[in-house]
């Protein structure tokens, strides 16, 4: 009965597509098809380009729905893991859901596209919850809370170097609007992408080995650009988008490419700051916690930064979980994470416990019963969980890391298309962002086909 439904289903869709085709065209007197196309629709009676976009995360969901909507279903989406969403992974652990990965919406209001696609399916909880990073108590090691005039001195002195360093990307929307917490899992935003794609177009398993673009190409009078999978299978396309993170490209840049991308690609690799968070998520068979909003965030010493004996060093704070009444979670970043991904789940609940003792002062604090915690770095997939600005970087690099390949002033039409979170200057590091540079550079893809009534011309290459 469920492979009935599945093969109607898919036989539904078969036919949407054709109508939705259909839709386009009308039948002249002399039984001439003429077509009559939207502003954003390419022309259905022109051949489409073929378009291979590396990654299913929200950047790459977002650059094929995109397509979609707008006439050009011939393309693949390859994803080198088993499931969609890349830094969108959702997971259940005892009462909540735990997000391994993307939290917030940043900046939420209705013109955030992250925002619209959480209402659109019902995700948003009411009252809608606003953070205030002000709140939560700061302890010392040695289990003393942290004067509130002292801490909130700390906290606005954070806030005015946050201010002064705003010139290097647009903080805009978040300041204005906040980050919303409580809605019912990140994962739910993937579906209204999902469901709009062709038949087949997602292929799960498929890291990517090398892309062989451009000149490699032509001299065999071959396709524009050919992306070879790790398992050997290859697949030929007029644009690829690449969607993977800035980690994978730091790892991976110099050998994915032949030829090899331009110098100020590279540079923009290189200089781009890329760290990783983790999470561990603790689940408890009995709350014991009476803290208030905001959970402890740990007052480390300098002293106590300075040596930073063991990954411990690397926990900033835990924080109750929004609609859980029996798991905490722990923020831990910087190559202490690393060293953690690589301890057992044991050595982690026995590292933590013995840091909220200390700082809470309190020797009786229980062992969790279940330890779930994400591992970004140590993931060949990802090297990382996003992008910064650090001191070498600038939205120039930003910028050189979006533009597409070859570049505007060559006369050979774009064929590599960089999009993700890192190439979005002014909205890196959030959902949205990787969102509105997916789109981004589907809407390339659009504005060129229509430029060249249909793909790109072969003996320009």
């Amino acid at each position: 009965f469920i492979a009935l439904l599945i093969l109607l289903y898919f036989h539904f869709r078969q036919l949407e597509t054709f109508l939705r085709k259909c839709s386009n065209k009308e039948t002249g007197t002399n039984d001439f098809q003429v077509c009559t196309i939207s502003d954003c629709m390419v022309d259905p009676c022109k051949p489409e380009p073929s378009v291979v976009i590396v990654g299913a995360g929200i950047a790459g969901l977002s650059a094929a729905q995109r397509l979609v909507q707008c006439g050009i279903s011939n393309f693949s989406v390859l994803e080198a893991t088993d499931r969609p969403g890349g830094r969108i992974h959702s997971c259940w652990l005892g009462d909540v859901i735990a997000e391994m990965g993307c939290q917030y919406i940043e900046g939420a209001c209705v013109g955030n596209p992250i925002y619209n696609l959480a209402a659109q399916e019902g995700l948003l909880k009411t009252p809608l919850k606003r953070i205030d990073p002000s709140k939560g108590v700061f302890c010392t090691s040695d289990g003393r809370a942290v004067d509130t005039p002292i801490s909130m001195m700390a906290f606005h002195v954070y806030k005015q170097i946050e201010h002064e360093a705003s010139s290097l990307f647009n903080m805009s929307s978040g300041k204005e609007h906040g980050s919303l917490q409580n809605f019912l899992g990140f994962v739910g935003v993937l579906s209204p992408l999902m469901k709009e794609l062709p038949e087949c177009a997602l292929k799960f398993g498929k890291p990517v080995g090398l892309i062989r673009w451009g000149a490699v190409q032509s001299r065999n009078k071959g396709p524009r650009a050919v992306v070879q999978c790790c398992d050997g299978e290859e697949y030929c396309a007029d644009y690829v988008i690449m969607t993977v993170s800035l980690g994978v490209l730091k790892e991976h840049g110099e050998k994915m490419f032949c030829p090899a991308l331009p110098a100020n690609k590279m540079d923009a690799i290189r200089n781009l700051g890329y760290g990783n968070v983790d999470k561990v998520f603790l689940d408890y068979e009995r709350p014991f916690w009476v803290w208030s909003d905001g959970g402890i965030k740990f007052a480390w010493s300098q002293d106590e930064l300075a040596h930073r004996t063991d990954w411990t060093k690397g926990l900033s704070a835990v924080e109750e979980v929004e609609g859980s009444k029996h798991v905490l979670c722990a923020y831990i970043s910087g190559p202490e994470a690393v060293v953690m991904e690589h301890a057992t789940d044991e050595e982690v609940a026995e590292g933590i416990t013995k840091v909220l003792r200390q700082f809470t002062g309190d020797a009786s604090l229980p062992y969790p019963s279940t330890v779930l915690r994400s591992k970004w770095a140590s993931d060949p997939y990802f090297c990382g969980s996003y992008s910064y600005m650090n001191m070498n970087s600038n939205v120039g690099h930003q910028c050189d890391l979006s533009c597409p390949v070859p570049g505007a002033c060559d006369p050979v039409p774009p064929i590599l298309l960089f999009a993700g979170e890192a190439t979005c200057a002014g909205h890196h590091s959030t959902v949205h962002g990787a969102r509105l540079s997916g789109i981004r550079e589907a809407e390339r893809i659009l504005q060129l086909t229509k430029k060249y009534g249909g793909p790109p011309p072969k003996d320009c290459v």
